[in-house]
């Protein structure tokens, strides 16, 4: 009889043994950390030496159908939550991502896909105060993305409260009926090479916005938002340029309401290791006072960029100029930012 036992306790266990090694998963740490030095013309900028932290955890699993599913939550500096998403991958049924704080999803992945060595014109240290497209990807969004057809891939993400702080499980974030409501973002890129080797690094982006706005204490409309880009790589070289704009809704007299933005970039890897880039930003805003003059509406930021990876550390400079920054008539500035990163 006690053997009888000691079998049935050893079969239990061994099936215990088995889910839990079915059930299991994979936990990786990544991070880095960056050091700048940042010179802006003759501003007093006071200490010019900036440091900057992250740390991202990533879970990874698969279920018993074949299904993947991932998790991931990204902090910053003095450990501060920075954004988080779970995504369900269904095999050939495509991609269920729930996220929160990330704006990678909806039309903020493409608000700016313009080859660059380092980062975009407007984000090395100098942003001149420009529009970008934003749609429904700062929000807690549900995005669904299908699998890529014929080089094509579309998405569709859904925020139930644009602008809402994210909210906990088993939790809600309570209603804001007096501003703004449900969102939805669309897009799609098309990498229509056609089998060719010549057209394998052509892409196509483009995506949509449209989000819920009531107020009655303002005159505020619904919020549209639409960004189209193209970029194509060729050997060592890549061009890219990209168009957006964006209505806020803001009707109320002396308003700025609509903005259109335009920019380009090339950038030249000269080996595995060292790149070049340069590119273009240009905002313009129009609304209520369209008789402003065109200096104050417009605001442009270009940089030259370098970057040199020498294994896990990374050394890039940036020099870049921004002309009537936050839409102040002649306000130029000119900026040099040096920096060294290191992953791991």
């Amino acid at each position: 009889m006690n053997k009888l036992t000691k079998v049935g306790c050893s079969a239990l266990c061994g099936s215990l043994a088995a889910i839990s090694a079915a059930n299991a998963g994979d936990l990786s740490v990544t991070g880095g950390a960056d050091v700048t030095y940042t010179s802006i013309g003759a501003a007093d900028t006071g200490n010019p030496f900036g440091m900057a932290s992250a740390v991202t955890f990533k879970g990874t699993g698969e279920l018993d159908n074949g299904w993947n599913f991932e998790f991931v939550v990204a902090e910053g500096d003095a450990v501060a939550f920075s954004a988080a998403r779970v995504a369900i991958t269904m095999g050939g049924l495509g991609t269920l991502e729930f996220d929160q704080g990330n704006s990678g999803n909806g039309i903020a992945a493409y608000d700016n896909v313009l080859p660059t060595a380092w980062e975009e014109a407007h984000g090395a240290g100098l942003s001149g105060g420009v529009k970008t497209v934003l749609g429904v990807g700062s929000s807690d969004n549900v995005q669904y993305t299908t699998p890529t057809i014929l080089g094509t891939t579309i998405s569709v993400t859904y925020a139930h409260e644009v602008g809402k702080a994210d909210t906990a499980d088993k939790s809600v974030s309570g209603s804001s009926n007096t501003s703004t409501g449900v969102g939805y973002d669309g897009t799609i890129k098309i990498n229509p090479s056609l089998g060719t080797e010549i057209l394998s690094g052509l892409n196509l982006y483009a995506g949509g916005s449209v989000i819920e706005q009531y107020d009655n204490a303002n005159n505020l409309e619904d919020k549209y938002e639409g960004v189209g880009a193209i970029t194509y790589a060729l050997g060592p070289v890549e061009v890219g340029a990209m168009w957006s704009g964006l209505y806020d809704g803001n009707e109320a007299a002396g308003a700025m309401h609509s903005y259109k933005n335009h920019g380009f970039g090339v950038a030249f890897n000269v080996n595995d290791d060292f790149s070049v880039s340069y590119g273009e930003y240009q905002s313009r805003k129009a609304g209520y006072e369209n008789d402003i003059v065109d200096g104050v509406r417009v605001v442009e930021v270009n940089s030259w960029q370098a970057a040199y990876t020498l294994g896990g550390a990374s050394f890039r400079v940036a020099d870049v100029k921004s002309d009537n920054t936050l839409w102040t008539d002649a306000d130029d500035f000119s900026a040099t930012i040096v920096s060294m990163g290191l992953a791991f």
